[in-house]
C-alpha cells in the first residue's frame, strides 16, 4: 500500500551572500530600494514538499507516490526520482510552463530573501486523485485550486490524509481551513503555522485535536508536540552531529510521521522517528542530498532515544 503525497515539486536555487543585508539596505530609503548582491556560491537543488517528503519516505522503506505538476524543464527531476526508485505515475507535465522554482539568497546572519515562481504548480487542479492502492495521503502546499480539489477527492475516495498547509495557509480563509480540517484525519503544522491557524479559525491545536486523530506541531530545535487522545505528548529533538542546512527538515519529519502512521507505530515512537529524520537532514545541504540507509536510521534512533523504532 502506498502513501499519496500531494504537493509541490520545485527547483531551489540557493545563493549565499558573504555579507549582511542590513549593511546594504537603508531603512529610510526602502521606498526607492535598488540593491544587487554578489553571490559567489550557488546551488541548484531538488525541492518542493512533495519531492522532499517522497525522497525521505523512500529512505525509510515506504512507498511514496508524489502527486504534482511540473513544467517543460522537469526531465532532470524525473531522472532523479527514477534513480531513487520513486514511483512518479502521478507527476504530470504541463506543456508551456516551467517547474515551480524558488530563488533564495541567504546572508551571513541566515536572513533570507526569496522569490518564488509557481509555474506548473498553479495547474495542480488538472491532476486528479486516483485512489488505487493508497493507504494514506498528505495534502501539502500546492496550487490553491489543486489543494481544494485534492482534499475533496481524497475524502470522497475514503483516503485518510494529513493536512499540512505550510506556506500555503495564507491563501485560505477561515471557512476554507475549517473545510480542510473537516475532511482530514491528521493535521501537521510548525509553531508559527499553529498560531496562524488559531488566529484564523479561533481553534488552538488542542481544540482541533478533538476533531482529528492527532495534531502534530513541530518546534524546530525544541522538538515537537503531538496532541492525541486528549493529551499532549512532548517529543524531544534528536541531536544533530552538525548543523548545515535546515531546508527540508520539516518535510523529513513528515516522512517519519507518515511512515509511523502507516506502520502502526505508537505516537511517541512516530514523533521521535520524525525527529531523527530531521536531524539527519540538517547535517547535509539541500533537502534531498542526505542518504542514510534504513539500518543507519535505526542506529541513530537508538543512539538518540535508547531503543529501536521497529
Amino acid at each position: 500500500m502506498s502513501t499519496l503525497i500531494c504537493g509541490s515539486i520545485a527547483f531551489d536555487s540557493i545563493m549565499v551572500f558573504p555579507g549582511r543585508f542590513k549593511d546594504h539596505i537603508l531603512p529610510d530609503q526602502v521606498h526607492i530600494l535598488n540593491v544587487s548582491f554578489l553571490v559567489p556560491t550557488l546551488r541548484r537543488e531538488f525541492g518542493g514538499c512533495a519531492g522532499n517528503i517522497a525522497y525521505s519516505l523512500a529512505l525509510l522503506g515506504g512507498s511514496p507516490l508524489p502527486m504534482a505538476t511540473v513544467g517543460d524543464d522537469c526531465q532532470p527531476y524525473l531522472d532523479h526520482l527514477d534513480r531513487h526508485g520513486i514511483d512518479r505515475r502521478f507527476v504530470r507535465q504541463i506543456p508551456d510552463t516551467l517547474t515551480a522554482q524558488a530563488f533564495i539568497t541567504t546572508d551571513l546572519d541566515d536572513n533570507q530573501i526569496t522569490a518564488f515562481h509557481p509555474g506548473a504548480m498553479s495547474h495542480s487542479h488538472l491532476n486528479p486523485v486516483e485512489p488505487g492502492d493508497v493507504q494514506l495521503g498528505i495534502l501539502g502546499p500546492d496550487g490553491r485550486e489543486g489543494m481544494l480539489l485534492h482534499a475533496r477527492q481524497m475524502s470522497e475516495a475514503g483516503i485518510p490524509f494529513v493536512f499540512d498547509p505550510g506556506q500555503g495557509m495564507p491563501m485560505f480563509e477561515a471557512a476554507e481551513l475549517e473545510g480542510f480540517v473537516a475532511r482530514a484525519q491528521y493535521l501537521a503544522l510548525n509553531d508559527y503555522e499553529a498560531r496562524l491557524m488559531a488566529a484564523k479559525t479561533g481553534a488552538d491545536p488542542a481544540t482541533l485535536a478533538r476533531r482529528l486523530k492527532s495534531v502534530v506541531v513541530t518546534l524546530g530545535a525544541l522538538g515537537s508536540r503531538i496532541f492525541v487522545d486528549g493529551t499532549s505528548l512532548e517529543i524531544p529533538a534528536a541531536p544533530a552531529r552538525t548543523v548545515r542546512d535546515p531546508t527540508g527538515c520539516g518535510d523529513a519529519y513528515r516522512a517519519g510521521l507518515l511512515y509511523g502512521i502507516t506502520q502502526g507505530l505508537d505516537w511517541p515512537t512516530t514523533g521521535r522517528l520524525g525527529a531523527v529524520m530531521g536531524a539527519l537532514k540538517i547535517e547535509h545541504c539541500g533537502a534531498q542530498r542526505y542518504a542514510p540507509s534504513r539500518a543507519q536510521i535505526e542506529e541513530r534512533f537508538l543512539e538518540a532515544f535508547g531503543y529501536r523504532p521497529w
